[in-house]
């Protein structure tokens, strides 16, 4: 029977048996050995942070007096050697500097010469110190026994004749007994008192390592750039040449620096690097290079000058660029015009702090970047002021539809809003309506003057994108000969600009299937926001600014909102770079509403068309009146366009002559104005009720 087994008996049935099974208590686990408890407490206490915090500081401290005793010695060194003299003159020399070099090397030569001088004298001072004291000691004794004659005749004492010369010994032997008492607890405390005065040396030049240091120092975030601390980042770069030739240096590394000029909200220094370091070695190396100039990645800018086997760097003040720029002078001045051929758009500030202004005559735009980085308020922001020029047209596609060009309703031509296929079918019928007005401007006489035709397309990957076809199966997205988007934006890109026929557009996230190589390359300003990869950099910038330095895919996603890098010839860009960054100003809706009302007030009652109309019967009386919009009157050549616009497969062509004939089967023409054919709107509305009244609107008259 197992032991772990009871039977229990009821007194009144014997038979009747009911069995317990007792479950055995488990075994107590063995106690942990003392050698273990101890371990882990000892672990324990070692690993604690005040147990760390303490070892620090013990050390650090201790490394103070190190510390102070090194910079003690340096000091005493330069002040009995020409060393600093040296070493200023090299530091001079390699900065190019050779007035001040002669000048440091004019002063180490006066230093060796005073101190030539000096130790000559010691050769004759000490028979010219006995000299002294003797001549001092007979003159101090005469001048004591006179005193003392005197006093004696003064008083008839005889005795007094010593008494000077006895009290100067009595306070001799004093000066003994002071030295005497005080010179065994000097001789104790002398050494601590010498070890206090190196620590507070150390301490006040922080002469400890970075982890000693309390966290308040340790961090040095915002540390001044100097010659030092750029040497030092460039050697601990990971570079094995560029360290070995900084260490063969005579000047420590020194002659390889320009000057370090203040550039904006930061300073920009050159370095030529030694021979067998490449420059993109030290540009692969960007974030290890700011960290070591205690900086954050993207507050150091590494691009390459003219000058061969050189870099230029621009580091930040620490936390500058995450300061936002003042608003945009379209917003602070409400007087300010544009002028499309001549002027400049105030697009932001450069890292200098400097304005950057961009450039828009003939010239095709493009910029791009990650969903929600400020692309739109970017693209947004040149247009509003290129409304400031009243000659200048718009006809703008907004493929996303959600109202952040509303306010262009008014001032564009055409403005189609949505991201449907319908709405990208709109987009390419607009864009191609562009194409017939560029063809008709490049067939007009030569010498024809033409006001700019500006035609923007937002959100642009939708239309590539796109899968619809036509009634000719011919499709309206993608970047195949056939690909009507494709081809329109094409030709336009072709030859546009020679007749101020301009395509901007504004995508997200490039590639070759959203944003075709052809199209990329047509544009002659091409921008970029924060981008996720180099390759897309090089879609969005080309290989020459990326490998001139061009990195919007460093630019951090949602920190840097706005901040644009641009590869164009339209913006000031410093020699020997292929581009700029820059902080455009942002202009909210609430604001960009305010400029495009002053934009309307320019123009004379744009009547904005929302939807491209198509294959249906026209009314050239109604259209007439609809394209004149809230105008009393207009002139023949601004109905002309504006009725090409509104439907080119029923009004392009058309001539004065055609408008003449509607209005006369009426009984209207249009009149004269100061030399010039124009058309009244009261006109137009009697012509349409003499019509509609079967002429009893004239028989009334």
């Amino acid at each position: 029977m197992s032991d772990n087994v009871v039977h229990l008996y009821k007194d009144t049935d014997p038979s009747a048996v009911t069995t317990l099974t007792v479950v055995p208590e488990p075994a107590p686990a063995p106690p942990v050995p003392l050698w273990v408890r101890s371990g882990r407490a000892i672990r324990t206490a070692v690993t604690h942070e005040t147990t760390k915090a303490t070892a620090r500081a013990i050390a650090r401290h201790t490394l103070y007096v190190a510390g102070g005793a090194r910079i003690a010695a340096k000091r005493t060194w330069d002040g009995r050697t020409a060393s600093r003299y040296e070493r200023m003159f090299r530091a001079a020399e390699a900065a190019g500097n050779h007035e001040m070099a002669t000048e440091w090397e004019e002063r180490g030569q006066h230093f060796r010469e005073a101190r030539h001088r000096r130790r000559m004298d010691l050769l004759h001072s000490p028979l010219e110190a006995a000299k002294g004291v003797a001549v001092s000691a007979g003159m101090g004794v005469g001048s004591l026994v006179a005193l003392g004659v005197v006093m004696a005749i003064a008083t008839k004492d005889v005795t007094q004749v010593i008494t000077p010369l006895m009290a100067t010994i009595e306070f001799i032997n004093l000066l003994i007994r002071i030295v005497q008492v005080v010179w065994g607890p000097a001789l104790a405390i002398g050494p601590f008192l010498a070890l206090l005065a190196l620590w507070a040396v150390g301490s006040k030049q922080q002469a400890a390592p970075a982890w000693a240091l309390p966290d308040s120092v340790r961090t040095s975030e915002g540390e001044p750039i100097t010659p030092s601390i750029v040497v030092k980042a460039l050697r601990d770069l990971g570079v094995p040449a560029l360290r070995n030739a900084i260490k063969d240096m005579g000047d420590a590394g020194a002659s390889m620096l320009g000057p370090i000029r203040i550039a904006g909200c930061g300073v920009e220094v050159d370095v030529t690097l030694p021979s067998g370091v490449s420059t993109n070695e030290v540009q692969n190396r960007r974030r290890k290079l700011a960290e070591n100039l205690t900086r954050h990645e993207h507050e150091v800018f590494i691009t390459i000058p003219t000058a061969a086997r050189t870099v230029r760097l621009w580091v930040a003040d620490s936390g500058a660029l995450d300061e936002p720029i003042g608003p945009s002078p379209l917003v602070t001045d409400e007087t300010l015009t544009a002028d499309y051929a001549k002027g400049r758009a105030p697009w932001g500030q450069d890292l200098r702090g400097d304005a950057a202004a961009l450039s828009l005559f003939q010239r095709h735009l493009l910029i791009t970047g990650l969903s929600n980085q400020g692309k739109t308020a970017a693209l947004r922001s040149l247009a509003l002021w290129l409304a400031l020029d009243k000659q200048v047209q718009f006809l703008m596609g907004d493929l996303k539809g959600a109202g952040d060009w509303r306010m262009f309703d008014g001032v564009a031509t055409t403005l189609i809003e949505g991201p449907t296929d319908e709405h990208v079918i709109q987009v390419t019928e607009m864009v191609e309506g562009a194409v017939d007005e560029m063809n008709r401007r490049l067939q007009a006489p030569p010498g024809t003057k033409f006001p700019a035709l500006l035609v923007i397309v937002d959100e642009a990957q939708v239309a590539f994108m796109c899968p619809a076809k036509d009634e000719d199966k011919r499709p309206y997205g993608g970047a195949k000969a056939n690909s009507r988007y494709f081809m329109a934006v094409r030709k336009i890109h072709n030859q546009g600009r020679a007749v101020n026929v301009l395509m901007w557009q504004g995508t997200q996230d490039p590639t070759n299937e959203n944003l075709p190589k052809l199209v990329r390359e047509g544009a002659h300003t091409r921008a970029s926001l924060a981008l996720g990869t180099e390759q897309q950099a090089r879609m969005a910038l080309g290989d020459k600014a990326v490998d001139g330095g061009a990195a919007p895919n460093l630019l951090r996603p949602g920190l840097d909102k706005g901040t644009v890098v641009v590869a164009s010839d339209g913006i000031a860009i410093p020699a020997g770079q292929a581009s700029i960054t820059v902080r455009t100003h942002y202009i909210d809706i609430a604001e960009a509403h305010a400029v495009a009302d002053r934009a309307r007030a320019l123009r004379d009652g744009v009547t904005t068309l929302t939807v491209i109309e198509r294959g249906e019967e026209r009314d050239p009386l109604a259209d007439i009146l609809a394209v004149m919009g809230d105008a009393q009157r207009l002139l023949t050549l601004d109905i002309l366009k504006r009725l090409a616009a509104l439907d080119a497969d029923t009004y392009d062509g058309w001539t004065f002559g055609d408008l003449k004939r509607v209005l006369e089967a009426e009984g209207e023409e249009p009149k004269k104005s100061n030399g010039r054919m124009v058309v009244h709107k009261d006109h137009v509305l009697r012509a349409i009720a003499h019509r509609d009244g079967g002429g009893s609107a004239s028989a009334s008259e």
